[in-house]
């Protein structure tokens, strides 16, 4: 059911702050940590239930890679077929405790099924995960540097170009052996 618009009604920020969420692949945690705002604030908004301030609004939209009047505005009506994603867009989920980012790439929607990621470690880093549900099977290829890749009680090195496939369903980690970055494409698929 269509709502008339009320030119003096206040901007519905909670619609459009879940839609980038969630085009983003960011649930409402990862983006309380990335804004600084926290997870029950955020939920209020989207629910329309509390209007943020300024600065609150402002640092949504930073974190969102967005300009402040994204999260003030309607969405778009028409739909277009190719949407793009600027680098600034992306978000990123900093483990720099660990020597970690990792860039989520793939849309909110096939998460669950299917997620991909950039993932950069630096010298001596590691992205250590609890098992995942289970059947989960996890792609790694190394696009720059080497890794090493534990899963199951086994370990393999990967240099420039090599893939591994391993199960998910277990504790397992991706760790950086070298003395430079590394890059690696992570994809997780979901059974």
């Amino acid at each position: 059911m269509k709502m008339k618009s009320n030119e003096n009604a206040p901007p519905e920020v909670g619609l459009a702050l879940q839609r980038l969420r969630q085009a983003r692949g960011l649930t409402l945690e990862d983006l309380s940590r990335i804004a600084g705002v926290s997870k029950s604030m955020l939920s209020q908004i989207e629910r329309e239930k509390a209007n943020p301030t300024i600065a609150i609004t402002w640092r949504l939209a930073n974190a969102l890679g967005v300009g402040i009047g994204e999260l003030l505005s309607a969405p778009s009506t028409p739909e277009e077929h190719i949407r793009l994603l600027e680098a600034h867009e992306t978000p990123t989920l900093p483990g720099s405790h660990a020597g970690y980012n990792l860039r989520i790439l793939g849309p909110m929607e096939l998460a669950g099924r299917f997620e991909w990621y950039e993932l950069q470690l630096a010298p001596k880093g590691e992205l250590l995960s609890s098992a995942h549900d289970p059947g989960t099977q996890e792609h790694l290829t190394v696009l720059s540097g080497s890794l090493e890749v534990e899963a199951g009680g086994s370990s393999k090195k990967l240099k420039t170009g090599a893939s591994a496939r391993y199960s998910a369903d277990v504790a397992h980690a991706i760790r950086n052996p070298g003395k430079t970055e590394a890059r690696a494409l992570l994809v997780v698929v979901h059974r």
